[in-house]
């Protein structure tokens, strides 16, 4: 099969694939050497922009999709029919950003960075695919750990969690008011996010959001 026609059969899977489409998996299906069909993508990914298209092929660990291309969102906006959309609250953009920076890890240690009980939040960003389940730690009680999805990756616009930005540029975000927030969420594609509706953290460990819990602290011994 000479490179075009390769480059033909992996635009057409990717377009019907609605998923990011694993370079093996492509390689299994047109039966073609593994490393070829990768530098192939990687090449498809320059000539979508420099050919200045509509699209863009983007990746997220090794898999690849079609996506339109950022500068054309208000257009797409326009055309749309407008959805609602819900804002990521403080409580899973707090959560999410330590699972993404410590993963894995379990519940108990989100909660005790946290210093409120989590199990609605992180129930909630598991549904939505953002977080799964990464195996068991070796503790007492061998607790769940954590870690984010592919999903995750491909929503926030990054190819791995090397992209990831620097934690201060987190805390940064954290930070900001809820209008901003949500702006950087569609910024990053539309995040959908979970269906509690929870309500904003405020500095003191003591207050509480909806579903939530604190987590008892200790005075310091005087």
């Amino acid at each position: 099969m000479n490179k075009e026609k390769l480059k033909s059969a992996l635009e057409s899977m990717m377009f019907v694939w609605g998923e990011p489409l694993d370079y093996k998996v492509a390689a299994e299906v047109i039966e073609h050497d593994k490393k070829e069909v990768l530098a192939c993508f990687y090449e498809m990914i320059d000539d979508y922009e420099e050919s200045h298209r509509g699209l863009s092929i983007k990746e997220v660990n090794k898999k690849f999709s079609l996506t339109t291309k950022e500068s054309n969102f208000e257009y797409i906006e326009k055309l749309c029919v407008p959805v609602k959309e819900k804002k990521l609250s403080q409580a899973a953009l707090e959560s999410l950003a330590i699972i993404a920076y410590k993963q894995p890890i379990t519940k108990a240690e989100i909660e005790s960075i946290r210093g409120v009980k989590s199990y609605k939040v992180i129930e909630g960003l598991s549904d939505k695919d953002f977080i799964e389940e990464k195996g068991r730690s070796p503790k007492i009680g061998r607790p769940i750990l954590y870690g984010t999805t592919d999903l995750f990756l491909q929503k926030f616009g990054f190819s791995s969690l090397a992209d990831l930005p620097q934690i201060e540029e987190i805390e940064e975000v954290i930070n900001k008011d809820d209008d901003e927030v949500q702006q950087m969420m569609l910024d990053f594609g539309g995040v959908e996010v979970p269906d509690e509706q929870e309500e904003q953290e405020h500095d003191t460990v003591s207050e509480t959001i909806e579903g939530e819990e604190p987590v008892a602290v200790e005075e310091p011994m005087m």
